[in-house]
């Protein structure tokens, strides 16, 4: 049987303290109960009594059934008081949750210059606050603040910490590598140390100014500690902290450790961007395992060897943690590519025929031209559909007018006037925006809404623009890419023209004419995942 790792998130506690990270009560129970369902099993939500929002969501979360445990944080008591005549120790015994972590200082340089106290009062702060929290009934976990560098500093005393919280009855003891300066092999050293003075269970919390924060914690479960700390998509202060995202399935899939359920594990990819969705942190397109470039393939000679056997350039099944496989396709692309990616969206393209290799020129010469359908998958299964014959335009573009106007009265408004045909039946239509392509948003979904009402599912969720040839200063070409989303799925556009309207108009009628067409026709993870049999490359 697979050892079991806990697995203790601090995305709602460690993860909100990372720059432009801020979330409201509504957006931590959104979190907290993805969080749930993802399997993890330690939810650290907050500070008790510290702010108006931490106060909220503990008084919410009474109100769901979890499987995880809402954990509360706060440190020991003050010096020279009393535990129980502590209002932050008190506040998360009234927070009514089953579990506490305590931050201690392990580091006797942290103790004398932050705290500004003795050694020994610090050893009577953490064991005193430990015991009162054990007598209240909560499961109590200790982080032991800058572990790494008090044991590098003063041994003894950083090994005493451990045992004074042990001795006031602790569950578990976290060392936290605080300023994530520590190596790998380091950290496992000195946790086989601990191992020979204390006798409780341990845990890991590590940061990533190093960029090591991942692989100090794999080697900390390989010196033998059973509790990982961490956060989603490695948020956090200073350059964040271990990345659950990445720890969890390296532990589960690589290394033979039980951290989820098989089916947990694959909601891994879409609770990652949920939660980057949610914290309005746009995710790396790199991020391991769970970025849209993970299993991402571009070079002609990759493509050609996973459309043999996709172990040859991918070292786990995408599906296996809610991924999936993705083509792209560029001027760098050979037959492979445009042929692998044809066969994805539900193509089939015969590589002999002259109009097959009449699209791999079209591709390759409108990249050249500063398209980039990589990014624009959408747009590239229009091109595909048109190619073979499939394309069935909704509806038929006649003409756009966009007037701008500013007075001393207003700010600057914009109104689009389009003219579409459906069905023989010529539309006029206008609506204003906040600008240019809002309003010409606004007024295609008002000229198509009456004969296609699921029109109303969609929106626009990114819009961003690239100048391709700044040396034309004013006329330069520019390249706009759209995200569009409804209930189910996202999709990406793409328009060029040295007019940025052009531009975001082709990628805007794009976007909604794919919307209308109907979706992706990439094979649905279920399909996959019988196709693969789910095997672990």
């Amino acid at each position: 049987m697979s050892k079991v790792i806990s697995i203790f998130d601090t995305t709602l506690r460690d993860g909100t303290q990372g720059e432009g990270i801020s979330l409201s009560a509504d957006d931590k129970i959104k979190i907290a109960r993805k969080l749930d369902a993802l399997g993890v099993t330690y939810i650290e939500g907050g500070i008790p009594g510290s702010n108006g929002k931490d106060i909220e969501f503990f008084k919410r979360v009474a109100a769901y059934s979890w499987n995880a445990k809402l954990t509360a944080f706060g440190s020991t008591r003050r010096k020279d008081s009393m535990a129980e005549q502590d209002s932050n120790l008190n506040r998360i015994i009234e927070a009514n949750v089953p579990a506490a972590t305590l931050v201690g200082k392990s580091w006797d340089f942290h103790v004398h210059t932050a705290l500004q106290t003795t050694l020994d009062e610090n050893l009577a702060m953490i064991y005193d606050s430990i015991a009162y929290l054990k007598r209240a009934g909560l499961e109590v976990m200790l982080d032991a603040e800058h572990f790494f560098d008090g044991y590098k500093n003063n041994t003894e005393y950083a090994l005493a910490v451990l045992c004074k919280a042990q001795e006031a009855g602790v569950d578990w003891v976290v060392m936290c590598d605080t300023n994530g300066g520590t190596l790998p092999g380091e950290i496992g050293s000195i946790i086989r140390d601990v191992y020979n003075h204390v006798h409780v269970k341990l845990g890991i919390h590590t940061h990533n100014d190093c960029e090591l924060a991942v692989a100090n914690t794999l080697a900390a479960v390989e010196a033998g500690v059973t509790q990982v700390q961490g956060t989603i998509n490695g948020y956090g202060e200073r350059c964040g902290n271990a990345n659950l995202c990445s720890i969890i399935p390296t532990l589960q899939l690589k290394m033979g450790y039980s951290c989820v359920n098989a089916e947990q594990l694959q909601s891994l990819t879409p609770a990652a961007r949920y939660i980057s969705e949610i914290a309005n942190v746009t995710m790396p397109v790199n991020q391991p395992y769970v970025g849209n470039a993970a299993f991402a393939h571009k070079g002609g000679i990759h493509v050609s060897a996973i459309m043999k056997d996709a172990r040859t350039y991918e070292h786990i099944v995408p599906e296996l943690v809610g991924n999936k496989q993705r083509i792209l396709v560029s001027e760098l692309a050979g037959q492979s590519n445009v042929l692998s990616k044809a066969q994805q969206l539900g193509y089939e393209l015969d590589p002999t025929k002259p109009e097959t290799r009449a699209i791999m020129e079209k591709i390759k010469e409108l990249e050249h031209q500063g398209y980039q359908f990589e990014g624009a998958d959408a747009s590239l299964e229009l091109l595909l559909r048109q190619a073979t014959g499939q394309a069935e335009d909704p509806f038929t573009f006649e003409s756009f007018k966009i007037l701008v106007e500013k007075s001393s009265l207003r700010s600057v408004v914009s109104e689009a006037i389009v003219k579409l045909q459906i069905d023989d039946e010529s539309i006029y239509m206008a609506a204003e925006g906040n600008g240019p392509v809002n309003a010409l948003d606004s007024a295609l979904r008002k000229a198509l809404s009456r004969h296609y009402p699921s029109i109303a599912d969609m929106h626009l969720t990114d819009y961003k623009v690239r100048v391709l040839d700044e040396n034309n200063t004013t006329a330069a070409k520019v390249r706009v890419l759209i995200e569009s989303t409804d209930s189910r799925n996202t999709w990406s556009t793409v328009g060029v023209s040295s007019n940025v309207i052009e531009a975001s108009w082709e990628a805007l009628i794009d976007s909604i004419r794919y919307a209308l067409i109907g979706q992706e026709k990439v094979a649905t993870s279920a399909e996959r995942k019988e196709q693969v049999g789910l095997v672990n490359h």
